[in-house]
C-alpha cells in the first residue's frame, strides 16, 4: 500500500490529528491526520482509495480494539477527532459525487432518554466506517424518527437506551417506524440491552459494542 495511506492509517488508529497535536505522545512532532490526507489528494491518490484504505482501515482496527479493551472512550475520541481532520479533506468529493457512503443510518437516544456518550461513540465509529449519520440527538420521540426516515429514503435506523426504564419506547418506535417503513433496517443497543430484547420489539440487529453495529450494516444494509 502506498507509504501516505500507511502513515494516514496509523494516525487514525492512534488519534494524531495534526502536526501541532502532541497526542500521542510518541508521535510528537510528526505529521497528523490533517496533513497526510491533503497530502495524499495532492499526490493523485483518489479519494475513494483514501477513504476506503486508510480512513475506514484505521477506524475499524479502533473499533476491534475498543471491543476488546485495549484501548478506552477517550481514545476513541481522538481517533474520531483525527478522522474528522482527515474527512474535511474528502467532503468536497462527497457533494461533487466522485465519493459516496454506503448508506445513511440515522441514530439516536428514545424518548425519555437523556444519555448521549453511547450513541456519540457509536456513531462515531460509524461515520468511521464510510457510513453518512444523521444524529437525531436524545429524547428522541417516534414521530420523530419516523420524520427523519421519510427524509432520507433507504436509511437504517439505530436506537440507543440506557435505562430500563425507556426500554418501551425502543419498543414503541420499532413498531411505529415498522409499521410504514416494513423493509427498514433497525439495529439497537445500549446497556441494558439484549439480543433477545431486540428480538422481541422487532428490531433486525443489536450490538453491545460499535464494531458490532459496523458489522451488522456491512453485511446487511449496504446500498452501493
Amino acid at each position: 500500500m502506498n507509504e501516505i495511506l500507511l502513515s494516514l492509517t496509523r494516525c487514525v488508529e492512534r488519534g494524531k490529528v495534526n502536526m501541532k497535536s502532541p497526542y500521542p505522545p510518541d508521535m510528537k512532532g510528526q505529521e497528523g491526520a490533517d496533513e497526510l490526507a491533503r497530502k495524499a489528494l495532492d499526490a493523485g491518490i483518489p479519494p475513494q482509495d483514501v477513504l476506503s484504505e486508510a480512513l475506514i482501515v484505521g477506524m475499524q482496527r479502533v473499533g476491534v480494539r475498543f471491543r476488546n479493551k485495549e484501548i478506552f472512550v477517550p481514545d476513541v475520541l481522538m481517533a474520531a477527532k483525527a478522522m474528522g481532520a482527515a474527512m474535511a479533506h474528502l467532503k468536497p468529493f462527497f457533494k461533487s459525487d466522485a465519493l459516496k457512503h454506503k448508506g445513511t443510518i440515522v441514530m439516536g437516544t428514545v424518548l425519555g432518554d437523556l444519555h448521549d456518550i453511547g450513541k456519540k461513540l457509536v456513531s462515531m465509529v460509524i461515520e468511521g466506517a464510510g457510513w453518512e449519520v444523521v444524529d437525531l440527538g436524545t429524547d428522541v420521540s417516534p414521530e420523530k424518527f419516523l420524520k427523519a426516515v421519510d427524509e432520507h429514503p433507504g436509511c437504517v435506523v439505530g436506537l440507543s437506551a440506557l435505562l430500563t426504564t425507556t426500554m418501551v419506547n425502543m419498543e414503541a418506535t420499532v413498531k411505529h417506524v415498522k409499521a410504514k417503513h416494513p423493509q427498514v433496517k433497525v439495529i439497537v443497543g445500549g446497556a441494558p440491552v439484549t439480543a433477545e430484547f431486540a428480538s422481541k420489539i422487532g428490531a433486525d440487529g443489536y450490538s453491545a459494542d460499535p464494531q458490532g453495529a459496523v458489522e451488522f450494516l456491512n453485511s446487511r444494509c449496504t446500498s452501493n
